[in-house]
Formats: structure tokens, sequence, C-alpha cells
């Protein structure tokens, strides 16, 4: 059926007994495959949960049988296809029954949760993807956010859960009715915000309070004699509960969020965690804008930049936060003070009246690390002339985490970026073509987008000779990559000079060992920071095959030798498998040494392969795809194939070797004599 029950518990409360119970009514999970089997399944179990919690004889229980359950299931379906639609994981399923608020005695509530391990994708309404350029921002599910009386969306590490609250069912028969049963007229909704009490993430537990509370009962308020609007929801800080939650919860509050935003690497994302963490707890909605030198570079007089950029707009009511959006975008926060002031302490910002209506208080945080501006964070509440000195204390010491998070998240962006330009700048532009010669190459880095520790070329060296390499320096980004960008041009000068294989693995070897290993030290160091007191120059190994081909009538001359390097395989016409080098010292270990080479022809028909030991040293527990000559073997089955067929086929018997992705970078060479 597409699910694995994991977990099912379940707590019946004594008969007629009034007190509530010291634990949840009912509770189940499962585990969904991520395919199009999901919806169906997860509409059956949650289902077969609502019949079975039907006949516990809970108060108001006979309503999980009804409409109820009808729109459980419906939202689950919603949930979980927006789940596999756009995450593409495995999914995690929770149903439960919860208590509902305490000015509800007796009342119960049902929640359903859905948890994938994708979560830097927001939960979508049908809607296309956006271009990746586009920062994302919650659309709201229609349909959930139609039948579910709360719902909101929870990030942890390496989990996004979107959870939805419907109910509650409450224990008189008269409030059931009303609340919810099959009688129930469509009343208007009225939404009031309450303050959360966190979990153990930092975020709000659906079933303590939601974003928005919706109540199925028809409210009357009253108005405000001074605004003329109807009265305001009021400040967590304006009840006891909340006040000694802000006096002794603060310190937890902002350690859970540091945790929260700690090794967070995309700007966008820690605005969204930001959102989550302010919205309802604090704020009724809040905004995060972001900049950068370049864009608010005088901006707002009309010399420089386009201005800071509007990553999340967050609103306890889904509904209003594409109205508020499009305020907001009209009049973005000019700063207050210079850049490289200190202050980071609240600013009156301008009630967005147009997308909420008049009535309300909103106060605007620069976000500065390190002396510079990174953007503005403005939060909002309805109905208060100003925000308690407890929130405005609060949201300013979350902000220095968030402007640090987000100084972070920067710092690695630019980091990758010189990383991608490194590695573009390491591997040839095209692999040259041999006269009587076919060559397949495969190249996959571990870290897509940053700096391999393999690297490759095959280039014309002249005089009818052409010399080919594959290498894997000791390490893996920037200090490799500088490895490699020196490597690779002596390799290609000292060829050219017309120095032999031999001679070539001298000097490089005498190179790694000599100024050139400490050039590349600072230049590693420009990247990744400034040395320790007892770090010095390294030396960095390399293990190379190098060769030169020389063409002729019927065949090849190959020369190469192979320095601490996987050795060659050479697959005979005849489909026979051989080694074609031996082993030789590391580069840049031992100085001094002196290195040979060895020559061969390849007559038509044969086969060269040459590999990194991201090849050979491939893990599936503890074997390795080389043990037994597993790689000999791979290559005798290939015989009859052209070298792209070779190449692919030797890739894929690699990656199918063991469960999880290649834990290390990967580079294959086939060399074919026509």
């Amino acid at each position: 059926m597409g699910v694995i029950p994991t977990q099912r518990e379940t707590v019946s409360r004594p008969g007629g007994a009034s007190a509530r119970p010291g634990g949840l009514p009912a509770r189940t999970r499962a585990t969904l495959a991520g395919g199009s089997h999901a919806p169906g399944a997860a509409r059956d179990f949650v289902h077969a949960a609502l019949t079975e919690w039907s006949g516990l004889g809970l108060p108001g229980g006979e309503h999980l049988a009804g409409r109820l359950a009808e729109d459980a299931v419906l939202v689950v379906s919603e949930l979980v296809t927006n789940a596999v639609v756009h995450a593409g994981t495995d999914i995690d399923l929770v149903c439960r029954l919860c208590l509902a608020e305490d000015d509800e005695p007796e009342a119960y509530a049902v929640v359903v949760e859905v948890s994938d391990h994708h979560p830097s994708r927001a939960p979508r309404d049908g809607t296309p993807e956006p271009p990746h350029d586009t920062p994302e921002y919650g659309r709201g599910l229609q349909l959930v956010a139609t039948l579910a009386e709360a719902w909101g969306v929870t990030y942890r590490r390496g989990t996004k859960t979107v959870w939805a609250r419907l109910g509650p069912i409450a224990e008189n028969t008269a409030n059931a009715g009303q609340a919810y049963g099959d009688d129930a007229p469509m009343t208007a909704y009225t939404a009031r915000a309450e303050a959360a009490p966190a979990n153990d993430t930092g975020t709000a537990r659906p079933d303590a309070a939601p974003a928005v509370r919706a109540t199925g009962i028809r409210t009357d308020t009253a108005p405000d004699a001074t605004a003329g609007t109807s009265a305001p929801a009021r400040l967590p800080a304006s009840t006891p509960h909340a006040r000694d939650w802000l006096g002794r919860g603060a310190l937890s509050f902002l350690a859970e969020a540091s945790d929260l935003l700690a090794g967070q690497l995309d700007e966008d994302l820690v605005a969204a965690l930001t959102g989550q963490l302010l919205v309802p707890r604090l704020a009724d909605w809040c905004a995060v804008w972001l900049e950068d030198e370049l864009s608010a570079r005088g901006w707002g007089d009309g010399t420089g930049g386009p201005g800071p950029r509007l990553a999340r707009v967050c609103h306890g009511g889904e509904h209003h936060i594409e109205e508020l959006r499009r305020t907001l975008e009209k009049d973005p926060p000019h700063p207050s003070h210079p850049p490289d002031a200190a202050g980071s302490g609240p600013t009156p910002f301008p009630w967005p009246a147009e997308a909420l209506g008049p009535g309300g208080c909103a106060l605007a945080y620069r976000l500065i690390a390190g002396g510079r501006p990174l953007g503005t964070l403005v939060i909002g509440r309805a109905g208060l002339l100003r925000f308690p000195d407890e929130v405005t204390g609060l949201v300013e010491d979350l902000g220095r985490r968030v402007a640090l998070a987000i100084g972070a998240a920067r710092q690695y962006a630019r980091q990758v970026t010189i990383s991608a330009v490194l590695q573009r700048g390491l591997l040839p532009g095209a692999v040259a073509e041999i006269p009587g010669l076919r060559s397949a190459l495969v190249y996959e880095p571990r870290e897509q987008g940053g700096p391999s520790g393999d690297f490759y070329d095959l280039f014309p060296a002249g005089h009818g000779r052409w010399c080919f390499a594959v290498g894997d320096v000791q390490g893996k980004g920037p200090e490799a990559a500088v490895v490699i960008g020196l490597a690779r041009p002596w390799l290609r000068l000292l060829a050219r000079e017309g120095y032999g294989v031999p001679d070539v693995l001298d000097r490089l070897n005498q190179l790694l060992l000599d100024d050139a290993t400490e050039a590349a030290d600072a230049a590693a160091r420009a990247f990744v920071g400034p040395a320790g007191p007892a770090d010095g120059p390294q030396t960095r190994f390399l293990s190379l095959l190098y060769g030169e081909l020389v063409p002729f009538d019927g065949g090849v001359r190959c020369t190469l030798a192979s320095a601490g390097h996987p050795l060659p395989l050479l697959l005979g016409s005849d489909g026979t498998v051989t080694t074609a080098a031996h082993p030789q010292t590391l580069l840049g270990v031992v100085e001094d040494a002196t290195y040979t080479s060895e020559t061969l022809e390849l007559r038509p028909g044969d086969t060269l392969l040459c590999v990194t030991d991201g090849v050979t040293e491939r893990r599936s527990g503890p074997r390795q795809f080389d043990d037994g000559d597993g790689l000999a073997l791979a290559l005798a089955g290939c015989a009859g194939l052209d070298a792209d067929l070779i190449a692919e086929r030797v890739r894929d018997l690699v990656h199918a070797f063991g469960d999880d992705p290649p834990e290390d970078d990967l580079a294959l060479l086939v060399l074919q004599t026509e």
C-alpha cells in the first residue's frame, strides 16, 4: 500500500472522568515512500485511524467518523501530494488528537503533520516552480487553509514539517455541534493571535498555539472607542503567562534561535526561519529586507543601486501575505543611521494600512554584522500604540543573531563562487583530438560547483606528440585547487619544452617540494583564513598518471608513468586485461626522487583505462570496488564496446556498487585506438 507504520500508540481516558488526561488521547505515525501511491496510502491511513478512535468513547468522538474525518482525509491528501511533488523524499506522517485551548475545556482537535527531508523547499499551492533567482515565500495551500482551523510550517535541520489542525471536538454536545458537526452552520471565522510556547527546536507547536486560531462560531467584536475598529488581539506581554514566558524563557528562546540559524548556508532560508521564530510568538507579521553594498550604494537619491530586496514576508494569516508583500514593496525601509553606526535598535515603521487596515504598531531593526548593513527586519502587530520593552529588546537580540547568520551565509556563497571560478580554470576547455585514437571522459566532483582534488588533461605537445594526465591532489577545496592550478600549467610547459615523461615527473616533484608549496599555502590561506601559530608550509602530495602518445602507422605508441596513482589497465582486442605500468612514489614526498617510464604500443581495438582512487576505492560497507581485481573484471566485461560506452559502463558500475552516493571525486579517461 506504500505505507509502513512505524509507531502506533493509543491512550484512552477513564469513562466519566472530568479531568483532562495527562497525555494525548490518541496518536499514530507512519512512513510513506515518496511516490505516486503516497497520497492514497495517507488517505487510507488517516481514515482508518479516525475510524478506530471514534470507537474509543472519547468526548465528541462520534464526529471523528463524519465531516471532520472527510476534511482530515482531504487535508492530508493535499499535504502529502505537495510533499511528493515538491520534495520527492520519503514522508513521515503523524495523525493525533490534541487538547484544545484553555477557553474550550474538554475539547479535542485533530492534528496531521507531514514531514519531508527537503527543507529548502517551501510548500506550494500547485503553481509552477519559480526561477531559481526568485526568492521563495509562502503562497499558502488553498484547500488546507479553507478546511483547517490552523496550519503552518516548521523547519528543523534536515526536515520540513507542514501541519494542520482541524476541530475542535467539544465534549458538550451542544458545543460539539456548534464547533464541528454535520449540522454546524457555515459561520464567519474570527482570528486571534496568541503567544506560542516553543518546542525543543525553538518553533511553535501546532498543539500549543497556532499561527492563527479560527473558531467556527460567529463572533461580533466590540468596537474600539478610540480607534473606531474591532478590538485588536492583545500582545503576548499583556498576559501574565506571556510576561512570564518573556521573562524566564527569553534566554532559552534566543539559544534555540541561535541553534536553528547556525549552519544555514542560504540567506533566504535564514529570512524564512526568522519569520517562523517571530510570528505569531512576538508579532502578527514580519518582513525581512536584504541588501548588499552594490544594491545599497547611492540608493534613495537616484544615483545608485536598486535598493534592498524584500526576501521574506510572514503573517499569522496566510491570506494576508500577498497583499502585505505588495504594500511593503512600494515603500522599502530607509536606513535611519549610517552603516558604521552600532545601532541596531528599533525605529518606527509606517503601518501598512492598505493591506492590514488601520490601527497597529510596526518597528524596523537594522541588521548589521561586522559594521556592514545586511538588511532590515520589520515586525508589526495590530491594535498597539507601542510594543512592550520586553519584546523590543528580545527582537533586537534576535536581530543580531539573524545578521550574523546572514553574514555567514553570504561568506559561504562568496567562497562557493570563488571555488566555481577556480574549478572552471583548473580543467581544460576542450579535450584534444588525436589521429587514430578515440577518447572518452567521466569527471564528477564530490561537491558540485566546488573545486575538486581530481584533475585531467589531454593536450598537444608539438612535433606529433600528445600528452595526457590524470591526477589527484591531497585534500580538497581551495588548497587542492591552488596546487592543481600550478601543476597543470607546469605539465603543459615541460611537455611542450620537449621533456620526456620521466623528466617531467622529476621536475614536477621538485617544484612541489620548493617554493611553490609555500605559494599554494599562502593562496589557500587567502580563502580559508590565516594559519595558526603552529602552522607552516605543508607539502601537497600529488598522485599522477602521466603519458605521451605518438601515433604511427598501425597504432599509437604510449609512454607513461604512474606516481602513486592507481595503475592504468589495458584491454586488448582479444579481451584480456593487463596493467600498463608499475607503481612509483607520490609526487611531493621524497626529494631527489627519480622516476622511470614504460612504453607500449596500442594496436587497433586496444583500450587504455585511467582512473582516480574515487573509482578504485568506492565503498560498499567494508568492501571496495577494486577488491579482488574488481576494476579489471569490470573492464573485461566491456570488450567490444567503443570508448564512450566503456566510460559510461564503468561509471554506472561504480555508482551501483554502493547504496549511498560516492564519497570521493571520480574521474576516468578512456583511450581507444581505432
